[in-house]
């Protein structure tokens, strides 16, 4: 199974990401990631959503999308010509024999520590979905306390607009 980025304009409106997700339920997709934002424009919003399947279930998805009044624009974001990327917040714990080495995979992840307490720091990352996963795995024996991930997020690269 393959993954696929789409963005989807929609007008922002109240129960619209209600739909969109059903949607997905009513037909048996799942939706791998999913980020909303208003945009520029405050009557829009931007859906970057990322699904797993082939061409004919991707091709599925974006006709039934089409059919909501709501929907203004869908494309699909290839990673070649897309800017594609993840935030997370990663706790981990961090005692005082091994948070200089926490902060050294840090500098080269280009992590940011935001919080610092007794026994635990806070990581901020931003990147692609390996690269996260990446430290992650490096910080895993230092016992990660709790960590969330935005989603995928992502817009095409040069001039063009939806």
């Amino acid at each position: 199974m393959e993954k696929y980025v789409l963005s989807v304009l929609v007008e922002n409106k109240t129960g619209v990401l209600s739909r969109v997700a059903g949607l997905f339920s009513r037909r048996g997709y799942n939706i791998d990631s999913l980020t909303v934002c208003e945009t520029d424009k405050p009557e829009q919003s931007r859906m970057t959503i990322v699904v797993s399947g082939d061409e004919q279930i991707l091709e599925q998805i974006q006709k039934q999308l089409a059919k909501l009044q709501e929907v203004i624009s869908i494309k699909k974001c290839e990673r070649a010509s897309s800017v594609q990327r993840e935030m997370s917040l990663i706790k981990v714990r961090a005692e005082a024999s091994n948070r200089g080495t926490i902060i050294e995979t840090c500098d080269i992840y280009k992590a940011r520590i935001v919080d610092v307490g007794l026994e635990s720091v806070i990581i901020e990352i931003t990147g692609s979905e390996e690269k996260v996963e990446s430290l992650l795995r490096l910080l895993e024996p230092y016992g990660i306390l709790e960590y969330v991930r935005t989603g995928l997020t992502a817009l095409d690269r040069g001039s063009i607009v939806m």
